[in-house]
């Protein structure tokens, strides 16, 4: 099991670079120590779209990616992948890289335990849990090769006129259904949603696009902080 450190960073749903381009200022100032911690906790969709096998989406990211890596050297970065960003150890190679079929990561914090999740792992239905398979199989990656390019260029186009900051009706409803999958923890902790509330003892953590917010974990809270 996974220790979560005081201090640790929690980042969700930056959508770099179609949005929340405040994502590289946040990262260079925890490169230059202006915001302190060692342990930085990716929570998915990090990347509007990013996904291994591939070397054309990196034109879009890699920036990005070449920052994430930098910091890998020196701070301990863990990656859980999301549903516009996956199959990414080829890519990060000294980053602890969590694909959805190994969520929810489980950590400790002295007595509590914590389950980490992108937030699209449960209560999804058969056709998304299908969809997952298909899309995350190298096999299907490599067989669209030939029209990456276009595929891609289109994607992104749809996906930066996409609103993605939205109020989600019956969230309580949402979080009961998902939270009867988590058994034995004392904490929940997913992303996904854009939502930035805690209910009981699930968290949904700010999306950096939408409320400008990281997560910050102290004292066994995570507390929100804005940019």
């Amino acid at each position: 099991m996974s220790y979560l450190q005081d201090k640790a960073i929690f980042i969700a749903d930056a959508h770099y670079p179609n949005h929340g381009k405040e994502l590289l200022s946040l990262l260079d100032d925890i490169k230059t120590a202006k915001i302190e911690t060692t342990q930085l906790i990716l929570m998915g969709d990090i990347f509007d779209l990013l996904f291994g096998y591939n070397d054309y989406i990196k034109k879009y990211n890699q920036d990005l990616i070449d920052l994430l890596n930098e910091l890998s050297q020196t701070i301990e970065i863990i990656y859980l992948e999301g549903n516009h960003d996956f199959c990414l150890k080829p890519i990060f190679a000294n980053i602890k890289v969590i694909p959805r079929d190994k969520q929810p990561l489980l950590m400790k914090y002295k007595d509590t335990r914590i389950a980490l999740s992108h937030g699209d792992l449960y209560d999804v239905g058969f056709g998304y849990e299908l969809y997952c398979k298909w899309l995350r199989n190298k096999t299907t990656l490599t067989i669209l090769k030939p029209w990456q390019k276009s595929i891609i260029d289109s994607r992104m186009q749809k996906l930066s006129n996409k609103n993605i900051c939205h109020k989600f009706r019956d969230f309580e409803k949402k979080v009961s259904n998902i939270s009867r999958y988590y058994n034995d923890v004392e904490l929940i902790i997913e992303g996904h949603f854009h939502q930035a509330r805690q209910i009981g003892n699930y968290i949904s953590l700010p999306s950096l696009v939408c409320q400008k917010q990281y997560g910050l974990f102290e004292d066994g809270k995570v507390i929100f902080k804005s940019l």
